[in-house]
């Protein structure tokens, strides 16, 4: 490992106030693209053309704030199309593929330390388990 790296690392790890990203730096966008879909050319016929990069910032700003689709703000474009864009993309692993193709670029520069792993899950109760409550049928009015 470089000095260089052994300073982003030092960097990284001991500041915990790290703004939060709301648009893709083009270092991250570089990185990106290639997994995307090809673009719709231009001069084509139908509804103007939204550039990649405008909907995955849309994207990542819904992600990180948590607001409705339709709340996106007019700068990512249509919280339509984002959320259209998101779900194709979802389906064809484009954000699957991005988290891997990161992972390994920052495991080359920064290094994954394997051996402390995390989980995150959410426990939900099961539709069909659990007792069945009795049914109570109506008597009309006293």
């Amino acid at each position: 490992m470089t000095s260089i790296q052994k300073e982003e690392k030092a960097s990284i790890v001991n500041n915990h106030n790290l703004p939060t990203i709301k648009r893709i730096p083009d270092e991250l966008w570089d990185e990106i693209k290639n997994i995307l879909p090809k673009e719709k050319p231009f001069n084509t016929v139908g509804r103007p053309i939204v550039k990649y990069r405008k909907v995955f910032d849309g994207i990542l700003y819904v992600l990180r704030t948590g607001c409705q689709w339709k709340m996106l703000p007019k700068e990512y474009g249509s919280g339509s199309t984002c959320h259209r864009r998101f779900q194709e993309w979802n389906k064809l692993n484009v954000f699957k593929n991005t988290w891997i193709k990161l992972l390994k670029i920052y495991n080359i520069k920064i290094g994954i330390n394997w051996t402390w792993q995390s989980i995150d899950s959410i426990s939900i109760k099961s539709p069909l388990g659990g007792r069945k409550q009795e049914i109570i049928p109506r008597t009309g009015a006293n």
